[in-house]
């Protein structure tokens, strides 16, 4: 049997696809698989695929004949995977020797239904180590105790996939699957679902993922429409959470990371082209009128002056007007 899957995607990381696949042969196992996804990557991404599929232990290759983005691609190797467990990497980032066995053994001993895990950020030559931000460390407890408080940053804010490992029921209950087409933010409502709808996880102070930022092809480097879909990300997070049980607990939570995600693509605005800025300033007023108002208005009372005022002058202004960020 197939003990963990690891879904990896790949688009157009020629540079970076080796580090990856080495790091992966170097945590290679009998019971492991290695989903490799090709989301139709234009460049040689194809050719160092082939010749893994040929070369590393376990290789499942699977390539997209349309790109169709990283949680489309995702959901293509959960519906490949065989694994009791499941794991996911990025194509451009790369793991520690022997890291996924020693994560699949801290998952099996406490016997939850998924993991979080610190990881390494790489810029450059500079490391630095970023923490789950949860107190508690090896201690199993329900992930929708994990959600607030609704002002500090807590693990539904983690949102990477990497970040972590998943028993293969979360995926039979439909907990696992992005939302089909997200281009960016596809992490913000699966992981706010797997908070609100999974029975138990914990997080442990291991950091073997090592995640690459700056990487010139990345969405978060590009300002182009496709950032855009963080707004349908986190509509996707409000609706579903406000059909809740504990939504009137629950929605002042999500409502305020909205609006502090906002907020910094509006304080970012020049990264943006023109009529992609334009955009997303009437689709950032749109969203705001769509939220609950009395919580929004809790919200904004609740953060800093310059963060609040730069969302109250969107918000002033009807949806589709040119306003100042």
């Amino acid at each position: 049997m197939v003990k963990l899957s690891v879904i990896v995607p790949f688009y157009n990381v020629q540079t970076y696809a080796p580090d990856t696949l080495r790091s992966l042969r170097a945590n290679a196992r009998e019971d492991f698989e290695f989903i490799l996804v090709d989301d139709c990557a234009t460049d040689g991404t194809p050719e160092i695929l082939e010749r893994a599929e040929r070369d590393l232990p376990g290789t499942v290759y699977v390539r997209h004949e349309k790109n169709g983005g990283l949680a489309t691609a995702r959901n293509t190797g959960l519906d490949k995977a065989t694994g009791e467990y499941i794991a996911f990497l990025d194509g451009d980032d790369w793991l520690a020797p022997g890291y996924y066995g020693q994560l699949l053994a801290a998952i099996e001993d406490l016997g939850c239904d998924f993991v979080r895990t610190d990881h390494v950020q790489c810029t450059a030559r500079a490391r630095s180590i970023h923490r789950v931000p949860h107190g508690r460390r090896n201690a199993v407890m329900p992930p929708r105790d994990a959600i607030l408080p609704a002002d500090r940053s807590t693990s539904v804010d983690y949102a990477y996939a990497w970040a972590g490992m998943y028993h293969r029921r979360l995926a039979d209950q439909g907990l696992l699957h992005f939302t089909h087409g997200l281009r960016t933010a596809e992490d913000r409502p699966w992981i706010w679902r797997l908070h609100r709808e999974a029975r138990s996880f914990a997080v442990l102070g291991m950091h073997g993922v090592f995640y690459r930022r700056g990487v010139s092809s990345s969405l978060t480097q590009i300002g182009d429409v496709r950032q855009l879909d963080f707004i349908r990300a986190f509509d996707q997070v409000i609706e579903e959470t406000a059909r809740d049980q504990d939504a009137d607990t629950l929605l002042p939570k999500a409502v305020r990371t909205y609006c502090a995600i906002i907020s910094h693509h509006l304080g970012n605005i020049e990264r943006f082209e023109p009529q992609v800025a334009r955009k997303l300033r009437s689709m950032s007023a749109a969203a705001m009128k769509r939220m609950p108002q009395d919580v929004l208005k809790d919200a904004l009372d609740s953060m800093d002056y310059e963060r609040a005022a730069r969302l109250r002058r969107v918000k002033r202004r009807p949806a589709g007007t040119e306003v100042a960020a």
